[in-house]
């Protein structure tokens, strides 16, 4: 199985299941939204303020009279973190419900298990996370950040601050290799190096061995693209040794899920991340995005940037029917390739007509008292890493994920 990099901090125990039937609001001629995200099971902690953000972004856009004088209807079926699940559910929204646009999926398998099905059923799919890149499909559209739009930002700023000797740890499969290699490229580019790269499978918590080798490579900074509960160990062994005083951190992973709130201030603070949200970030449309949250739901506590994602990617299609004029597929899908774009939480989000990847603001965040402070913000960022391997424009057949060398 073919895993993403969002793998859960905690390795809560699988919630009963209770989702057998659809989630919806019935409407007569309503535009079915299709939802499909787990909610329950072992990745709840990201499905959940996901799934959140459907919800909100249908009410929102339903309050505002809908699109096209017809309300939206939320269909919706928690996968309960099996990937059996997302196939079976994907043939219910395109064969039975007949959904006219699908948000969902968290692990690059749980895409990759729904997205021939929806390709075949000519049913849109709005993939809304962070993930390796490479996905090049004209029926699926990418709105999560990819490693260079976080590469590209976060290694020059810190070698800029730390040095340009850069030891990188990362989670042994394809988002891991792949970011690494976006780390050792971007260095290069700024005159810097990667002195030592080490993989580690997802399941490998002690660190010891690694922090001795670390402490005779004396590197001028830690690069992290370690992923799930296991390597959460490592911040608290670096912190424990004592290293988090002596050499700095940066990381594409921690965070993403509100990482930053599981680790004490004392392991967290000092950190960097570059990310397309912070709660932190302090512009007018990211307040009010904060407060209509905080009304509807009762706490920000649980908001990340996938459950952000989600909600930019629901307004971006939304965005699109309304241009298109018309739910027809094709119609929408050209619509967003002319070029429509959202003004939300993370800043102007817009589409790459030649990958259907997100060009997004991205903002250079430090931890400290477990918050994500926003140190700079930087304007569109281009997903590079997928443009290099797919362009829709000239190949509108292609359908497959490409492995990006670099």
């Amino acid at each position: 199985m073919k895993l993403d990099r969002r793998t859960l901090i905690k390795g809560a125990a699988a919630s009963a299941v209770s989702m057998a039937l659809p989630q919806v609001s019935m409407g007569a001629d309503n535009i079915k939204v299709g939802s499909i995200i787990d909610t329950s099971g072992i990745f709840d902690l990201y499905g959940k303020p996901m799934d959140k953000s459907v919800t909100m972004a249908i009410d929102e856009i339903n309050a505002a009279g809908g699109l096209l004088d017809r309300q939206l209807e939320k269909v919706a079926y928690d996968t309960q973190s099996d990937m059996a699940l997302y196939t079976q559910y994907a043939q219910k929204l395109t064969r039975r419900d007949k959904v006219d646009v699908v948000h969902g999926g968290i692990l690059s398998a749980s895409r990759e298990a729904i997205r021939p099905t929806l390709r075949k059923a000519k049913t849109l799919y709005f993939y809304n996370v962070q993930y390796e890149g490479g996905v090049c499909d004209r029926n699926i559209f990418c709105t999560g950040i990819t490693p260079a739009q976080q590469a590209e930002v976060l290694v020059p700023e810190t070698m800029e601050r730390w040095g340009k000797k850069i030891y990188v740890l990362a989670a042994d499969y394809n988002y891991g290799q792949i970011t690494a290699k976006w780390i050792e490229h971007y260095a290069r580019e700024n005159g810097g190096e990667v002195v030592q790269t080490d993989f580690f499978p997802l399941d490998v918590a002690d660190f010891g061995a690694t922090i001795a080798k670390i402490q005779e490579a004396a590197p001028d900074m830690i690069m992290s693209v370690l992923v799930g509960g296991a390597h959460l160990s490592f911040y608290r062994q670096w912190a424990a040794a004592g290293m988090n005083k002596k050499i700095p951190m940066a990381s594409t992973t921690m965070g993403a899920g509100n990482e930053q709130v599981v680790l004490t201030k004392e392991e967290g603070d000092g950190i960097m991340l570059v990310y397309s949200f912070s709660k932190e970030l302090d512009t007018p449309e990211n307040k009010a995005f904060l407060a209509r949250w905080q009304e509807k739901f009762g706490s920000t506590d649980d908001l990340h940037e996938l459950a952000v994602a989600t909600y930019q990617g629901m307004h971006l299609w939304a965005e699109g029917v309304r241009k298109a004029g018309s739910i027809e597929r094709d119609k929408v899908v050209a619509a967003l390739e002319s070029g429509v774009s959202f003004e939300g939480p993370t800043g102007t989000i817009s589409l790459d007509a030649k990958t259907h990847h997100a060009v997004t603001s991205v903002h250079l965040v430090e931890v400290k008292d477990q918050k994500m402070n926003v140190v700079k913000s930087f304007g569109e960022i281009q997903p590079v890493d997928t443009q290099t391997v797919c362009n829709l424009e000239e190949n509108p057949d292609d359908n497959q994920q490409y492995e990006i060398s670099i």
